[in-house]
């Protein structure tokens, strides 16, 4: 309940310092708009960076999955093709 208080009394504390140091606000304000702007801009390029890398992954992973599969099909079609190729073999065999 007391903190209910003090943040009610802290809250109007606040209303009217700000309406009686108005200017005061104001300046701190306008000083601080530039910063904010190049700091969120700053960061919007951090990000945006982070995103294409992330991306960049996300394909290059993809491509290499894809490359896994096709040689794991790959060694597949080998060995049947070498087992085709013995019973050609064997029989060729048999027919001689």
């Amino acid at each position: 309940m007391s903190l209910l208080i003090g943040g009610i009394i802290s809250a109007i504390f606040g209303l009217i310092s700000l309406i009686f140091f108005w200017s005061d606000f104001m300046t701190i304000i306008k000083g601080a708009f530039p910063i904010f702007l190049l700091l969120g801009g700053a960061l919007a390029v951090y990000v945006g960076i982070d995103e294409i890398q992330e991306k960049e992954r996300e394909e290059r992973q993809r491509q290499e999955e894809k490359l896994e599969k096709a040689q794991k099909e790959l060694e597949t079609i080998r060995a049947q093709a070498e087992l085709y190729k013995e019973e050609l073999n064997k029989l060729k065999e048999s027919k001689q």
